[in-house]
């Protein structure tokens, strides 16, 4: 039985061929293969879980992290806090 993550690499693959030829056929031109390495950035989630955690800083050092299992400053061992 073939995995969900091998599943979806597999139609993903499909799509981006099916896509290329596509474009290639209405644009008459290979040039759109040069942009096909570049979608995956164009359509990529806009945040994780770290981008979305409030920066904490040492008040001691300036040590800054996003990290919310880091709660102690690692130079010092001063508590972090939130910006």
């Amino acid at each position: 039985m073939v995995s969900s993550r091998a599943l979806t690499a597999l139609v993903g693959i499909g799509l981006s061929i099916a896509v290329s030829v596509a474009a290639w056929v209405y644009f008459d031109t290979l040039l759109v293969f040069l942009l096909i390495p570049f979608v995956p950035f164009l359509l990529r989630g806009r945040g994780d879980d770290s981008a979305r955690t409030a920066p904490r800083a040492c008040p001691e050092c300036g040590f800054r992290t996003r990290d919310p299992e880091v709660r102690y400053c690692p130079r010092d061992g001063t508590e972090l806090r939130g910006d």
